[in-house]
């Protein structure tokens, strides 16, 4: 009997690129991505059935782009957010999100609180934004917490995991990375121990509902053994 998705996990990669190739602002990739990331999480809630979905949508590295990039992504999620609000509501999916992001701007913060808030008692569909993360970062923060927790007697993986910023979020099955770049990039590393990876080289401005499908499909058709050569 096929397992069903329990979590999907993309990173959105190639705006800049996108935008480049039709001689365009970087900002101007970075607003058509915006729009894309709630496009492709609900095909994931409604045709799929995929409880989790989780977008890599700024990382600690990220910090290192030129300012006037930073403060545009910021803004256009902000503005974003808030326009899709009254359907995170209607269509009853939750706001969760990873990394520190109390050292996001106050305006950002602000409206990712609030739709947090908005959204709490919801359950089946849950959209989880990785904001300000990195994996190692996370790692060092567990750490600390673990080493704080005076109940903690003996460590073990179960143990360990209720620190990271995913307690309550099941490990992706399946990562998606477009744009053709292979690798991680600090996301998810500890929680992707055994997930499935696809790569594509779709830039993320153009990974659409039928690009999704594909990379949902490609999934079934593997084995997952959690190295057991038995399975």
């Amino acid at each position: 009997m096929e397992t069903p998705l329990k979590h999907v996990a993309l990173i959105l990669d190639g705006n800049g690129r996108w935008a480049k190739q039709r001689n365009l602002p970087r900002s101007g990739g970075h607003k058509e991505g915006a729009k894309r990331a709630f496009e492709i999480a609900q095909h994931a809630f409604q045709h799929w059935h995929i409880p989790f979905v989780t977008f890599y949508a700024f990382s600690t590295e990220n910090w290192q782009r030129p300012k006037l990039e930073v403060s545009t992504i910021f803004r256009l999620l902000n503005t974003h957010l808030k326009k899709q609000r009254a359907n995170f509501i209607k269509e009853k999916i939750r706001l969760h999100t990873l990394g520190d992001i109390a050292q996001l701007p106050s305006n950002l913060y602000a409206t990712l609180m609030d739709i947090k808030q908005a959204t709490s008692q919801f359950t089946k569909c849950n959209l989880v934004l990785a904001l300000n993360y990195g994996a190692r970062e996370e790692t060092l923060r567990a750490i600390k917490l673990c080493i704080q927790a005076s109940t903690v007697q003996s460590l073990d993986w179960n143990t360990f995991s209720r620190y990271l910023y995913t307690a309550d979020i099941p490990d992706p099955d399946l990562v998606i990375r477009t744009s053709g770049e292979v690798r991680l990039s600090n996301y998810l590393c500890l929680q992707s121990a055994y997930s499935e990876l696809y790569f594509t080289p779709t830039y993320w401005p153009d990974f659409n509902k039928e690009a999704f499908d594909l990379a949902i499909e490609n999934y079934k058709k593997r084995e997952r053994r959690f190295g057991n050569a038995e399975q």
